[in-house]
């Protein structure tokens, strides 16, 4: 519940704030984000330097689909939808309860990729779910398609819980033959050079005159002292400490109570954008999110088992 409650004060609280020190390059931001925490968790790639050579070609595949799905598309889709619904003014939990929907996307890939079968009931709550996440992007009223509207940050929300939701799936082989403190480590370091291989994309990209709104290595120049700051504070509370004090709980409790507790996430959400922003939901949402939160909690009840441990998401419990 601490780990959850850290993880939704990092999307209403200190996105915003870097995003108000300057910082709206989204790349440029989910590096920080990796680069920073990878500093910290070096220690744990020299003390396990061991279990390395236990990983087989099938594993490092993970652990890279792994960073690009959890690390770079899903932090740098849930970052762009907070800084377009920051910018815009609108509620900033609404993108987080709809990536909540993670753990629906992650049972349907465990279907395809790992062959495993849902109960029948899944379909029904996967069903309920996506009705919920109607809601909650348009509440009652007419739906917005304009980019001023929740039409966009919804899109991205639900890009962002499709690639966390891949990445619980692919960690449940990249994690087979690492301990959790290797594992977290090579996951922010890996993320880390891809995010670095995306930046260099975009600059051949900008050379070659075709046109986008990122950076690219241009976008190292807005960094501040304070942003830096602001960066080593994410990693050492709600980035890589938030991820170890949920795995430490979760050693502890099944994964079946674990869901409830992470109930924490959506509920404090709610609460710390109203106490901070001064934004709550209308009734429309209010239906939607407990449609969803509903969903989820029977969806993963009746799915997850108890020994199930998948790498941790940088935005949420996985």
């Amino acid at each position: 519940m601490s780990a959850a409650f850290l993880w939704a004060f990092d999307g209403v609280v200190l996105t915003p704030w870097i995003t108000d020190l300057g910082m709206k390059d989204v790349p440029t931001f989910v590096f920080m984000l990796h680069a920073t925490a990878s500093v910290f968790l070096t220690y744990f790639l020299v003390k396990k330097r061991q279990e390395l050579k236990n990983i087989g070609k099938q594993d490092w595949l993970a652990f890279v689909l792994v960073a690009i799905f959890g690390g770079a598309v899903g932090t740098m889709a849930i970052i762009a939808a907070i800084i377009e619904v920051y910018s815009h003014g609108l509620n900033i939990s609404v993108v987080l309860l709809l990536q909540k929907l993670q753990p629906i996307f992650a049972i349907l890939l465990a279907l395809l990729w790992l062959k495993e079968k849902p109960r029948a009931t899944f379909y029904v709550w996967a069903v309920v779910a996506l009705i919920g996440s109607y809601f909650l992007t348009f509440g009652f009223h007419k739906p917005d398609f304009t980019g001023q509207g929740m039409f966009v940050p919804a899109i991205l929300a639900l890009v962002a819980a499709f690639s966390f939701g891949s990445s619980t799936t692919f960690s449940k082989k990249a994690l087979a033959k690492v301990s959790h403190g290797l594992g977290t480590a090579l996951r922010f370091c890996m993320t880390t050079i891809v995010m670095v291989l995306i930046i260099s994309v975009i600059v051949v990209l900008k050379a070659s005159g075709t046109h986008t709104t990122y950076a690219g290595f241009a976008g190292f120049q807005l960094l501040t002292w304070e942003m830096i700051l602001a960066f080593v504070i994410i990693a050492l509370t709600t980035g890589g400490t938030a991820i170890f004090i949920y795995y430490w709980g979760l050693k502890r409790v099944t994964a079946t109570r674990s869901t409830i507790y992470e109930l924490m996430f959506p509920v404090s959400a709610i609460i710390l954008e109203y106490v901070f922003h001064g934004k709550i939901l209308n009734p429309g949402q209010w239906l939607g999110a407990i449609l969803i939160i509903g969903a989820i909690l029977m969806v993963t009840r009746y799915t997850r088992k108890p020994e199930t441990r998948s790498l941790p998401d940088s935005s949420g419990p996985s």
